[in-house]
């Protein structure tokens, strides 16, 4: 398996562990929770518990990637 296709794996894994059987709509402020907390806890691991460093990961790397993804995503939808 290709290293793409590895990484589009582990989102879906993701997804369905954060999500874990709850309906995405009508739960959804449990689910953005449960994705909060684990947004928050992969930050301090990759940044070795400085929370400074995981501010700025968040504001300066996540933000904008998890910005592009979903326009990307809109684009190739049409949904833009």
């Amino acid at each position: 398996m290709s290293d793409p296709m590895k990484e589009m794996e582990r989102y879906h894994d993701a997804t369905r562990t954060i999500i874990d059987g709850r309906d995405p709509v009508t739960d959804m402020a449990a689910v953005m929770v449960t994705l909060e907390g684990a947004v928050a806890a992969t930050l301090l691991m990759v940044m070795n518990g400085d929370h400074r460093k995981a501010v700025g990961m968040l504001n300066e790397g996540l933000v904008p990637g998890v910005e592009h993804r979903i326009a990307l995503s809109a684009s190739r939808t049409g949904a833009a």
